[in-house]
């Protein structure tokens, strides 16, 4: 696999939006997946693989639409057969009754894909020959909404503005990153003034958004991050704002550090103190939060002493950009203390040692949480470098099938051969592929090393792995 470095910025992967469209038809339709048995979709004779068109006449972009159109309980649609036929179809339901229509996609129309060039940009950093569709750069309002997804805004015309307005789109979650013209403008490129633009109308117009920013090493923060954050905090529509700091692979030219050093990282969380303090006395909530990446970076070792509380993350609500992650962690694992305890007897009557395949930004935490623990020695917290994408990159999420068998090839050579090595459900996509296109059975048939798929979450994996130790070891006698 060709694996060489690319300066920024990074040529676009193609239009990537269109794929599975009819070029004919600018609303190509929802195409029907299945029905559920005794809905009126059944009854009314629709079946997998036609499409609805139209409901009362209007085109269907999305799953919004469709759940913004047949709100009622009658309408009528268009649809074509699987022979392409055009036919029309009313149905009516009970009140509170679905429809039972399952469709095959979210979006309709494709994706509307990203026309800003981002510095520090994660899509722009990755090594060539991967497949297309993670060089897929989507700036999409409907997934920012449905799916929680970032947009900058700068993507959304007069339509879609009205649309969010008309159809309530909201909250949406949106990257901000800084408010001064210029640097906003050396970050998001030639594109960023409209994003700000359409940002503040939706705003005025009562849409909620979940806010972010990516703070870059002496481009946005200091002086920039604090008037970002004042700005933002007078919007109140804004309901809370994400630090997150820069991500960089080794395919690029542009960066060389982040917020990795214990002072820079510390100094983040410090600055945001102040903001914190007062959304707590005015909102009752700290309202803007730092990723975990700073707390890990800045505390190490004593990170689990430092780490905030659960109820200061609040709903987690930005939990997916990285944001009390560890804290979620720490709390399954404190609340399965009876799992741990009947998984190590599960252990140490097979006489197993399992390893757990982690990224290198658990060890800080696992390592500790599981040597205090009757599971030390028995669960061995197995981290691994991601020398695929190098940089700073160290999250389970992003390791490669590559790096691992090098790990795992790497402890066998030197005296430590997991009896079973434990891989993170994380690390597969929905089909069951690695970063590096490997599924599960193409790793193992790398490697001697008995491998199986596990969960993230302990309240899940502790289970799971005392039913693959109880099938894959015998107890002693």
């Amino acid at each position: 696999m060709s694996r060489e470095v690319l300066p920024l910025p990074y040529p676009p992967a193609g239009n990537l939006s269109q794929a599975g469209q009819n070029p004919g038809q600018p609303f190509p339709g929802a195409l029907i997946e299945s029905t559920d048995p005794q809905s009126p979709a059944q009854k009314a004779g629709f079946r997998r693989g036609q499409r609805i068109m139209s409901v009362d006449g209007q085109p269907l972009r999305d799953i919004i639409d469709w759940q913004w159109l047949t709100s009622g309980d009658s309408i009528k649609l268009l649809f074509c057969d699987k022979a392409g036929r055009q036919r029309m179809r009313s149905l009516e339901r009970d009140p509170g009754e679905g429809w039972g229509f399952n469709f095959s996609e979210t979006l309709f129309d494709g994706i509307k894909t990203c026309n800003n060039t981002c510095s520090f940009c994660f899509m722009r950093q990755l090594p060539l020959g991967l497949r297309p569709s993670l060089y897929l750069r989507d700036d999409d309002f409907r997934l920012s909404f449905l799916q929680g997804t970032f947009i900058s805004c700068s993507n959304i015309d007069v339509q879609d503005e009205s649309r969010i307005i008309e159809q309530r789109i909201s909250p949406l979650r949106v990257s901000l990153h800084a408010i001064s013209p210029q640097i906003r403008e050396e970050l998001l490129g030639r594109n960023a003034a409209k994003g700000l633009e359409v940002m503040g109308r939706l705003l005025d117009e009562d849409i909620e958004m979940h806010v972010q920013i990516v703070l870059v090493p002496g481009i946005n923060d200091g002086e920039e991050l604090r008037a970002t954050l004042n700005w933002a905090y007078a919007q109140p529509n804004i309901i809370d704002v994400g630090i997150v700091p820069l991500g960089y692979t080794l395919h690029q030219q542009a960066f060389t550090r982040s917020y990795n050093e214990p002072d820079d990282a510390l100094r983040i969380i410090e600055e945001l103190l102040p903001f914190q303090e007062r959304a707590l006395g005015e909102r009752n909530t700290p309202w803007v939060f730092a990723a975990d990446e700073f707390y890990r970076n800045a505390y190490g070792s004593r990170l689990l002493m430092h780490l905030p509380k659960t109820e200061f993350y609040g709903d987690f609500e930005l939990f997916e950009d990285g944001i009390g992650m560890i804290r979620s962690f720490v709390d399954s694992w404190l609340e399965s203390s009876e799992a741990v305890s009947w998984l190590a007897a599960k252990l140490e009557k097979a006489a197993a040692r399992v390893h757990l395949v982690i990224g290198c930004a658990q060890q800080e935490f696992l390592e500790p949480i599981i040597d205090a623990s009757p599971l030390k020695g028995l669960l061995i917290p197995f981290p691994v470098r991601n020398s695929f994408f190098g940089g700073n990159v160290d999250v389970t999420g992003l390791l490669t099938a590559s790096d691992i068998l090098a790990a795992l090839e790497e402890a066998a050579a030197g005296g430590t051969k997991p009896s079973l090595a434990l891989l993170p459900m994380v690390i597969f996509n929905a089909d069951g592929l690695t970063l590096d296109d490997m599924s599960l059975e193409d790793i193992q048939s790398a490697t001697d090393i008995a491998l199986d798929v596990v969960s993230c979450n302990p309240s899940d994996y502790l289970a799971e792995i005392a039913v693959l130790v109880a099938k894959r070891f015998s107890p002693r006698p």
